[in-house]
């Protein structure tokens, strides 16, 4: 068996997963707090104690940032993750740490058909680079490169260059961020969570939009983006609408502004969990107005593949999927060749 985890600043995702003829099986994962443990080793513990797992013989989780010779420090959390320690300590023979979007990339080749909600088709028969743009707590972004036999999967931190102000209203956004953050905005300001709260601010207090009293009441009782995105994707309140048109539109550009810096000729995926709980808004043709209005390039934008990611467990997949390929070549043994 194979051991996947999806770490993040606020939760931890594990699964166990097998192979049947040479695809994926899932066995079970489990969704833990991060803040309630003082590491990823007892949440590992925790979690294989539910299960009755038999031998795992690799495991690899997906972590926010990079990672250098297996060891990473976390931004968000007091820990300090260490490949070789963690396989000590949880005796399994093979552990990887990975960049999390770099572990999307692998889950990318794992995905059927039904778990992807294609926005704009393009050129289906090209075949080429692929990019990753993920909203969800942060900003992720990842390339998966094509060397003529298959695409490989490579960490960026992109979510976090210089945030790009493209019409009247976004730079009276940027001016009111650089003012709240005292100084430069990055793109994960404005496209992730955060970046949506920060839109919802903007316009009830800079652009005066109305904030209903029913609304403020549910944002101090509820998780804030939880509420804006379900009343603005329903089109039942105006300023959550509103801030979903402005997020929406600047994800976009910034998928567009990835397609172009990597020549993402073989499509660009949308993860994180943003998306598909938005997908009305995302079909608006906000998103893709702004994909694909690039210009002399936007004719290259139109033939561009673009996809949501709709399954949930696409980096944990990736993950398992890596896991299984590394400790392959390190052993000599396939599980997933030996299960077809």
């Amino acid at each position: 068996m194979i051991l996947a985890g999806d770490v993040g600043g606020t939760k931890v995702h594990l699964a166990l997963y097998d192979f049947k003829q040479g695809s994926l099986v899932h066995l079970k994962d489990e969704r833990f707090p991060a803040q309630g443990f003082d590491g990823l080793e007892p949440i590992v513990r925790e979690f294989l104690d539910t299960c009755s797992a038999g031998e795992i013989t690799a495991a690899c989780f997906g972590v926010p940032g990079p990672v250098r010779q297996g060891r990473l420090k976390l931004t968000n959390l007091p820990w300090t993750l260490d490949s070789e320690q963690l396989s000590q300590s949880l005796n399994i023979p093979h552990v990887f740490l990975i960049n999390d979007l770099e572990a999307n990339g692998y889950g990318v080749s794992e995905l059927k058909p039904d778990q992807i909600y294609t926005l704009n088709e393009g050129d289906r028969g090209a075949v080429g680079n692929r990019a990753l743009v993920s909203a969800g707590t942060g900003l992720g972004e990842g390339v998966m490169v094509w060397d003529g036999r298959r695409h490989i999967p490579m960490p960026s931190e992109g979510g976090h260059c210089d945030f790009a102000a493209r019409n009247e209203l976004e730079v009276e956004l940027l001016q009111y961020l650089m003012k709240k953050l005292d100084g430069r905005v990055s793109f994960e300001r404005v496209v992730s969570g955060l970046g949506i709260h920060n839109i919802y601010q903007f316009l009830r207090d800079e652009k005066k939009l109305t904030e209903s009293s029913e609304l403020a009441e549910r944002l101090k009782h509820e998780d804030p983006n939880a509420v804006i995105g379900e009343l603005g994707d329903s089109g039942k309140d105006e300023l959550c609408a509103k801030t979903l048109e402005v997020f929406v539109s600047a994800y976009g550009a910034e998928a567009g502004n990835m397609a172009l810096k990597v020549l993402a000729v073989g499509g660009i995926y949308i993860g994180g969990g943003i998306a598909p709980k938005i997908l009305k808004t995302m079909r608006s043709g906000t998103f893709m107005h702004s994909f694909i209005d690039k210009g002399r390039l936007s004719d290259l934008l139109i033939k561009t593949p673009v996809h949501i990611i709709l399954e949930s467990r696409c980096a944990l997949m990736g993950a398992a999927a890596y896991a299984e390929q590394r400790a392959a070549e390190i052993s000599g043994t396939s599980i997933r060749a030996a299960s077809v």
